[in-house]
């Protein structure tokens, strides 16, 4: 089913109708978190075409005021009320929050079983509420059609050349292009954004790198919606782009920066050295029959920008064990690590924690095995923000608005109260539900493991 067909199909029944129940848009509360999932122009267009109602918490440090969503006719107000049925947010909600027979719809970061957030998964359950994931509403080939990804590669690629700015300057390494930019909370709008990068270009072209910084090469792990957004950011530097084979015969230009991508094919390689590669073996099944191989590309890497996707299913990217031993090699290149996907211990394994907007960075302390906030320290830097999009909060919720405002009719009329067998939502919606009335659904069934280890 293509998203045009969810939309129309979702449509038919609400032309001309008044929904019963009310959506509610929950506050953020995480620090720096202004993003909205529904902005004030969309939720106008919801109002008028459908007849949706909508009810906005208050919140002090949204993106959007609650005058812009005042002047739309929607009613700003908690969100207890048990004509809100189905309420839409961005990260994380509160544990107490939940209530019996509602839907909640954000990005729960519990798929992977993650540690921190089994209890949130265990509250849902046993108040019988329901819970719907964006990061799960995928397309017929897996791909994600609900995101942040790209501004998450925008603000990843800003912040992380802004904090080696800063550990350029701890270490005295001088000329530093990197030293006079703006943080992206600053920038505030992607155009105020990109001109930085353009005074960082012309700063690049000027003054140049010190020699032992060059060749300097910029190394982007993964080519999907992340990696693409940084991209798109990093493209307005002075750059060439390489292949991975050909990282070896780099000439030092001062007054340039290599860009290399590297796909699956570039990182891993089959265990059984008379197959070759084919990715979706590899997908299929992941460590089982596949070894990591990306350590042979690190040694002529600068920054090394994280942009994939991982699990436990596959190979790490760069391992602790590597990483130790790699820093005590006398000509090493690398200085820092761009999380973007920032999976605690995942495929970048010493990830051991995340960072916020105000202090983006941590200096992975090689000898303590731990992470130093800031800059220094003898180890590489680590940029693991995990909400860079809400650095350009308005844009950002814009976009990702866009890709969510179809849907929403559909999951406002949506009758939850039947068994899910019979619950009439178009498969893309239907699969990201992870629990249904207080139950994990059979895609989700894995997650029992999990919660049992959380308690």
């Amino acid at each position: 089913m293509t998203r045009e067909s969810v939309s129309l199909q979702g449509a038919a029944g609400f032309i001309g109708g008044i929904a019963v129940n009310k959506i509610g848009l929950r506050k953020e509360e995480k620090a720096f978190e202004g993003r909205v999932p529904v902005v004030p122009e969309h939720m106008k267009q919801l109002t008028e075409k459908y007849g949706l109602r909508f009810v906005i918490e208050p919140s002090n440090q949204r993106a959007f005021s609650s005058e812009e969503y005042i002047k739309i006719n929607a009613e700003i107000d908690s969100l207890e009320s048990p004509d809100i049925r189905v309420i839409l947010g961005i990260k994380e909600m509160p544990i107490d929050f939940f209530q019996k027979d509602k839907v909640y719809i954000f990005f729960s970061h519990t798929i992977k079983g993650q540690k921190q957030n089994m209890p949130i998964l265990q509250k849902i359950i046993d108040v019988g509420a329901t819970l719907l994931d964006y990061e799960r509403v995928i397309d017929n080939n897996g791909r994600r059609i609900i995101f942040f990804g790209n501004w998450a590669g925008m603000a990843g690629i800003s912040d992380t050349l802004r904090v080696l700015g800063d550990r350029l300057e701890y270490d005295e390494v001088t000329p530093n292009p990197f030293a006079e930019m703006k943080t992206t909370l600053e920038c505030k709008t992607l155009e105020t954004l990109k001109d930085e990068f353009r005074k960082l270009g012309r700063r690049i072209e000027t003054t140049g790198f010190p020699e032992s910084l060059t060749p300097f090469v910029v190394g982007f792990a993964g080519y999907g919606n992340v990696s693409r957004g940084a991209q798109e950011v990093f493209d307005l530097l002075p750059h060439i782009e390489m292949n991975p084979s050909q990282l070896e015969n780099l000439k030092p230009d001062p007054h340039v920066i290599y860009k290399c991508v590297f796909k699956e094919s570039d990182m891993v390689e089959p265990i059984d050295a008379e197959i070759d590669f084919d990715l979706q073996d590899y997908y299929n099944h992941g460590a089982s029959k596949y070894k990591g191989i990306f350590n042979k590309y690190i040694p002529y890497l600068t920054v090394l920008m994280n942009c994939i996707y991982w699990t436990k299913k596959y190979p790490r990217l760069v391992t602790k064990e590597y990483i130790k031993k790699h820093w005590s090699e006398p000509n090493r290149r690398l200085i820092a690590i761009g999380d973007i996907s920032c999976d605690v211990g995942g495929a970048i394994e010493f990830t051991v924690r995340c960072t916020s907007a105000g202090e983006p960075a941590f200096t992975y302390s090689i000898k303590d095995d731990q992470a130093i906030l800031g800059v220094r320290g003898d180890g590489p830097i680590i940029m693991a923000v995990d909400n860079l999009p809400c650095e350009l909060p308005r844009e950002s919720s814009t976009s990702f608005s866009k890709t969510l405002v179809d849907f929403i009719p559909i999951l406002a009329n949506a009758n939850y109260n039947l068994p899910f067998a019979e619950l009439n939502l178009p498969r893309e919606l239907k699969d990201a539900i992870i629990v249904y009335q207080g139950t994990l659904t059979e895609n989700y069934q894995y997650l029992k493991k999990h919660l049992e280890e959380g308690q």
